[in-house]
């Protein structure tokens, strides 16, 4: 719909004569910089991530919390900010989201089944979501991963408020890799988009359970942990209804207009082959960034890894690569994470008894279980967030690798599941043929010998400082997963941004960077705080929560009194630090002059 209040035109952005139709109204395409930019015609394989498992999903038995918004199955490549889902390092595709590309259509996606949309959905007519400098949207979101999937099923309960989000990816997937038979994520379906938010909201996992016919089966089933494959297709089930979502598009880059004080986010369509189609722009008062987490794979290995003829892959891709991998002779996981526990468990079911033939190498000193504990689990609550936030930066950064458990480590009935299937191999008086052996380390890796496929791979032991050397057929990478950088799709905004002593973007409690104060708008980001928001930045138990923050921000910036989503003060039995606002805290000085805290326990 054309803007009932054009304003000037202004230099378009070109593209090359393309068949078919533009991808925005032609308002929409206008620039205020008279370069114009041409579309690259190389295609663009799009990406796929384990959400980065961020607190994993487990496989076979009871599963904890979920990992990378293994958030996240899209992957972009920021560096040319070609956008495309889900954990921190080894956050497994459980407790965590991505997002992908961006782009910016400000009309509906038609190809969404209008009559399946709840009747509260729709929070603005085609025809207010332009997003011209003159009607320029409220809020733009890059990469549409579980986090701001999150954020568009909250904001859609928001009346009045014009919102668009844009994904390079051709629809929504969550970790396809790693959708294993029988894995489930690690939180409880209660972590699922809006509910710990919003109960009522008709975007939650019930409501999609209610809409597919099949409450009364979950009932009766009694699941507190529900399958990936399920958590994947209740999201697709979202993304597929849910208004002012665009597929298809990458956002280019993203720059402050200071005269119009608005962001101006550029944009390409992309066909179903990664060929350009079309260049536009659109206009927006705030920006959020969800691009979600990245697979890692270690440098000494990467040039295996890029080699097709070589069969190291990571562990994202999995599945795509299953039956090559079980084709081969002896196949080696590395990797003693949630990822790399049900990759060997998978390969293991899958092989006979007697002719295993695999190995399970980690760096770590054991293939330690993940922190489950009821308490342990308050370190996945807004109180600790806030809490870890507010410690000075050393203090945050030397606390992280400590508390590796949390995110890294093996869900118990994972961990039972493999040693069961182990030892029913026992029961005719032989071991499996496998190795299991945590502790070491990948020193280098390369082809063994000349016109093979096969893979050398060169071992020290940590702890004993002993070498050794593994020949395998096979090599699949369950080495985590590491956050996109936004730098180069922010590169224009980056003299505006505040740096912390790492060169870090400061972000503040709302999941806002700390900005110039002459940007007067505000640029969010979901999943990329780990260094000042903690262990449950990727975890999907919070984005509810984390998409609240942000909407709640957004709306008492522009002036409205009410909060759309008010939240509880308190969420964890636990007081973490002495300033908590615990009862009986008291306030008194230090020696230096600085605030001290001093706690009376006090006793019915």
């Amino acid at each position: 719909m054309t803007d009932p209040n054009p304003e000037v035109p202004e230099p378009p952005r070109t593209a090359p004569t393309l068949p078919g139709p533009r991808s925005a109204p032609e308002a929409e395409r206008q620039a205020t910089e008279p370069p114009a930019r041409q579309p690259s015609t190389a295609p663009r394989p799009p990406r796929s991530a384990e959400s980065a498992p961020g607190r994993a999903a487990s496989a076979g038995a009871a599963s904890a919390q979920a990992a990378p918004d293994e958030s996240a199955s899209a992957q972009s490549a920021l560096g040319e900010a070609a956008l495309g889902e889900s954990a921190p390092a080894e956050s497994a595709p459980g407790r965590a989201a991505s997002a992908g590309a961006a782009s910016a259509q400000a009309v509906p996606d038609e190809s969404a089944p209008a009559q399946s949309v709840p009747p509260k959905a729709r929070t603005a007519a085609a025809g207010e979501e332009t997003g011209t400098a003159g009607r320029p949207l409220d809020l733009v979101g890059i990469g549409i991963g579980p986090s701001n999937l999150s954020l568009a099923a909250l904001a859609d309960g928001v009346p009045g408020l014009r919102t668009a989000f844009y994904d390079r990816r051709p629809a929504f997937r969550w970790h396809p890799g790693l959708l294993i038979e029988g894995s489930t994520i690690q939180v409880p379906f209660l972590a699922d988009l809006v509910t710990l938010a919003d109960p009522a909201s008709p975007w939650s996992f019930l409501s999609h359970l209610r809409a597919s016919g099949r409450l009364f089966p979950f009932y009766v089933a009694e699941r507190f942990h529900i399958e990936r494959a399920e958590y994947d297709a209740y999201c697709r089930w979202v993304s597929e209804r849910l208004p002012g979502l665009h597929f298809g598009h990458q956002v280019d880059g993203v720059r402050w207009n200071p005269e119009r004080e608005l962001f101006e986010v550029d944009f390409t369509r992309v066909g179903a082959d990664g060929e350009a189609e079309a260049l536009g722009r659109v206009h927006a008062r705030n920006i959020v960034v969800g691009v979600g987490t990245a697979p890692y794979v270690p440098e000494q290995l990467r040039p295996l890894a890029e080699s097709p003829a070589v069969p190291v892959v990571h562990s994202s891709e999995y599945l795509a690569h299953r039956e090559r991998l079980l084709a081969t002779d002896h196949l080696t996981v590395i990797g003693s994470g949630q990822s790399g526990a049900e990759v060997f468990l998978d390969l293991l079911r899958a092989r006979p008894a007697g002719r295993e033939r695999l190995a399970w190498l980690g760096r770590t000193p054991a293939f330690a279980p993940m922190e489950y504990s009821k308490l342990g689990l308050e370190h996945f609550t807004p109180d600790y967030t806030r809490y870890f936030h507010g410690l000075p930066e050393r203090a945050r950064d030397e606390l992280l690798p400590r508390q590796w458990q949390l995110h890294k480590g093996v869900d118990h009935g994972t961990l039972a599941a493999i040693h069961d299937e182990l030892y029913r191999r026992t029961l005719d008086g032989g071991w499996p043929d496998v190795v299991l052996t945590p502790g070491v380390r990948i020193r280098t890796a390369g082809r063994f010998g000349s016109g093979t496929r096969r893979v050398e791979l060169h071992l020290e032991h940590v702890q004993q400082g002993t070498r050794s050397r593994v020949t395998t057929d096979g090599v699949i990478l369950a080495t985590g997963y590491r956050e996109r950088r936004v730098d180069g799709l922010l590169a224009s905004l980056d003299p505006y941004m505040e740096r912390d002593a790492s060169e870090r973007p400061c972000i503040d409690d709302r999941f806002r960077l700390v900005m110039d104060r002459s940007v007067r708008g505000a640029v969010y980001v979901q999943n990329a705080e780990r260094h000042t928001h903690g262990v449950g930045a990727p975890d999907l138990g919070l984005a509810a929560w984390r998409s609240a923050v942000i909407l709640n921000s957004l709306t008492a910036a522009s002036g409205r009194c009410d909060e759309p989503y008010p939240l509880p003060a308190r969420t964890a039995f636990t007081t973490f630090g002495l300033d908590g606002g615990a009862d009986g805290m008291r306030g008194g000085r230090r020696p230096d002059g600085g605030a001290v805290r001093t706690v009376e326990l006090r006793h019915a």
